[in-house]
């Protein structure tokens, strides 16, 4: 059973129902239950046309479900015909779908988490952490767009900044999570930044180009997180890099700064400085500034501290923490580094093991762990 083929299969069959006039939600149940009869039947019998099959299987479950629910009799006269196995087109539907789910109908949030759970293939808990709200919060979220949408046609597409926060979204649980997605994201965003000419979408993918650049020196052959000032940058993708620079370079000198540029240019600065010791420290503070006048997002103001404290001196990143909710994701984590930085080892090592029970996934988990360790054992006698 090729469970990547299914999941890429996936969005085109929930746009071909959609299209042909079932609502989101009956769509996407009945391409499940399709995905639940493939991974049932393949094996012993693989279909010649994956896609066709599975279109197939997903609109005669969908047309089961219409005709045992008396509310919607009245599609019934939309649907004469069951469509016939065989060839389908190989056009790509997925980024119309991101539109698609993207309706003026919902709240732009709403809109995102809805398109990160039923295209994205994102878990609940995965995008309420990206949120930062409660699981039980977004699941509520969730539930609340599918029943605004189950009434409509998905006809109307929404606006592009919309979708440029859903593949933002996508692109960095690829980079981080559990879910390798970031190469479809890149994907997705070089389709769309060929159909519209908007800065914004280059800069995020630039953006998105520059992080995926450095992916090869994040993690140690055995899993383990490599902190960016300690990674082989000779192992990042310099093609990759050259070309996100240039990218962001013709969309900055339209002089229309979005948030995706402006951490686009940040990533450039990074990905310029030869070693980590001669990164631009001040001016990707400046970049930061810029981030807070145009989100004043609290996640951006952490960072800022972080880049305050390479700039100016441990003192000064710490003075910006002290700023901050102390419940914000990583914040221990900032506050442990700038610490030992600080020279206050006791303090680093109790932030360090504090953050590593807070860590979202095990990898930062265990790096967290280890630097509590590293500064205990030095205090040993």
């Amino acid at each position: 059973m090729n469970e990547v083929l299914l999941r890429s299969l996936t969005p085109s069959v929930l746009g071909v129902l959609v299209r042909r006039g079932a609502d989101f939600a009956a769509a996407e149940d009945a391409v499940q239950d399709a995905l639940v009869e493939a991974v049932r039947v393949w094996p012993a019998d693989p279909p010649q046309d994956p896609k066709g099959w599975l279109i197939t299987v997903a609109w005669r479950r969908f047309l089961d479900a219409t005709r045992a629910d008396t509310a919607r009799r009245r599609r019934e006269d939309l649907v004469d015909e069951e469509p016939a196995p065989g060839p389908t087109s190989a056009t790509d539907d997925t980024l119309r779908l991101y539109f698609l789910c993207a309706h003026p109908s919902l709240t732009p949030s709403s809109a995102v988490a809805l398109t990160l759970r039923a295209v994205g293939g994102l878990t609940t808990r995965q995008i309420a952490r990206a949120y930062l709200v409660p699981e039980a919060t977004m699941a509520q979220r969730i539930s609340r767009a599918k029943r605004t949408v189950s009434g409509v046609r998905l006809d109307r597409p929404g606006d592009v900044a919309t979708v440029l926060r859903v593949l933002y979204l996508v692109f960095n649980e690829g980079y981080s999570g559990d879910v390798d997605l970031a190469a479809e994201a890149i994907r997705l965003t070089r389709q769309l930044a060929a159909a519209i000419d908007h800065p914004e979408v280059a800069g995020l993918l630039a953006l998105m180009l520059l992080h995926h650049a450095r992916r090869a020196a994040r993690t140690t052959p055995d899993g383990g997180l490599v902190p960016l000032a300690e990674q082989d940058r000779s192992l990042w993708d310099t093609g990759a890099i050259a070309e996100g620079v240039g990218i962001l370079q013709a969309a900055l000198a339209r002089d229309r700064l979005g948030e995706f540029q402006a951490q686009a240019a940040i990533a450039a600065l990074h990905a310029d400085a030869p070693t980590a010791e001669e990164t631009d420290w001040v001016q990707i503070v400046e970049w930061y500034d810029e981030l807070v006048r145009l989100t004043d997002n609290p996640v951006v103001r952490l960072n800022r501290a972080v880049a305050l404290g390479e700039a100016d001196g441990p003192r000064a990143g710490l003075a910006a923490l002290a700023a901050l909710d102390d419940t914000l994701p990583r914040h221990s984590a900032v506050a442990a580094y700038l610490h030992e930085r600080d020279g206050d080892p006791a303090t680093a090592a109790r932030l360090y093991a504090e953050a590593a029970l807070k860590a979202p996934d095990l990898a930062e988990r265990d790096h967290l762990t280890r630097q509590a360790a590293r500064l205990n054992s030095r205090r040993r006698p």
